[in-house]
């Protein structure tokens, strides 16, 4: 933790894997819900808090982990609750963890209350809050990562990435796909076209798979249907050298969380989180460290970095090649470049031919 008033200990570090449902204060989201005459269904800040927080001793599975998002998104569900929410964590991220590139991802089609918004007034906000970010902290670099959702119909997910598009000019640097397996959910053959006209239009590609059991064969079709830069966590991919193999040949870049993963128990232990690492590692592939949301999981990336310190898993020269991989691999213009001679993703945009 910073000392009282003093500059944050360690060095700048960079995060591209953090969403804004999970990295609000729950301090401000209440006062946000209560400014909006939210009704919640816990009494009192500290049952608010619970709400809100992914605690071990409630949250154990990926599902319940990201049923927390349904009152973050809510609250958020309004463009001055957006602006607000965009500022706060790149402002916050700055001054408790020294983050001085970030790239923030949410789904704006899960902000406007089911369409009774106009989508454009909640990213234009997200911007606008950014901005403002960045204008008070001129040390930081930060960009919006539009995500689509698997609960969500193929055509909202396709006006997502048309939105994204619209706004490339303006700090949207990138599109994503969260979300759990969802009825609505079309498969990965019906983002192929709207992410292929992204990638045309100059947007990074990054992916939410392979972070709980059985969803190998997802990331197999989605390293050959979406051809990404990155992939959102990628696990699973520890256990199939041939996917591994892929992964390195493509030059895709996985956005490891590992306090998320364990908390979930996307995988088990740290035992399994040090073998996912030596696998990553033996297959030559790079990956970077992110906390994916500081707030549900108490937690950020000096803490996220000492968990794979303190159990020996990465050593310090390890753990600065994660950070000089998030800085290549970043979607964000004029990030801070990378010392030369490590081989890392392609740039957004760009498809690298195949062997």
């Amino acid at each position: 933790m910073p000392t009282q008033y003093g500059r944050p200990p360690g060095p700048p570090l960079a995060e591209l894997h953090v969403h804004v449902g999970a990295a609000v204060e729950p301090s401000m989201l209440y006062s946000m819900a209560h400014a909006q005459g939210i009704r919640l269904p816990v009494a009192g800040y500290w049952g608010f808090v619970d709400l809100v927080t992914a605690h071990p001793d409630r949250v154990k599975t990926h599902e319940g982990y990201l049923s927390l998002f349904h009152w973050t998104e809510l609250i958020q569900s309004s463009p001055d609750a957006m602006a607000a929410c965009v500022q706060s964590v790149i402002g916050g991220g700055y001054r408790h963890a020294n983050i001085d590139l970030v790239e923030l991802r949410f789904c704006p089609a899960k902000r406007n209350r089911g369409r009774e918004l106009d989508m454009d007034h909640i990213i234009l906000s997200a911007l606008h809050g950014m901005q403002r970010a960045l204008l008070e902290y001129p040390e930081v670099r930060a960009g919006l990562i539009l995500s689509c959702d698997r609960s969500l119909l193929p055509e909202v997910n396709a006006a997502i990435v048309r939105k994204a598009i619209r706004y490339k000019d303006m700090g949207v640097v990138g599109v994503d796909l969260a979300g759990p397996d969802a009825r609505a959910w079309g498969g990965v053959r019906t983002l192929e076209r709207p992410f292929a006209e992204a990638r045309a239009a100059g947007l990074g590609l990054t992916f939410h798979t392979g972070e709980i059991a059985g969803s190998e064969q997802e990331i197999a079709e989605v390293l050959e249907r979406i051809r990404p830069d990155r992939v959102g966590h990628g696990v699973r991919a520890a256990w199939h050298p041939t996917l591994l193999e892929q992964i390195t040949r493509d030059g895709v870049v996985l956005e490891l969380c590992p306090t998320s993963n364990l908390r979930t128990h996307a995988l088990n232990d740290l035992d399994e989180l040090r073998f996912v690492v030596e696998r990553l590692d033996e297959h030559g592939v790079a990956y970077t460290l992110n906390t994916d949301g500081p707030e549900f999981l108490v937690t950020d990336m000096p803490k996220e970095r000492a968990l794979l310190a303190d159990a020996g898993i990465l050593d310090e020269a390890a753990l600065e090649r994660t950070d000089r991989n998030a800085r290549r691999a970043s979607f964000v213009p004029q990030a801070r470049p990378a010392a030369a001679g490590e081989p890392i993703s392609r740039q957004p945009g760009k498809i690298p031919a195949r062997s």
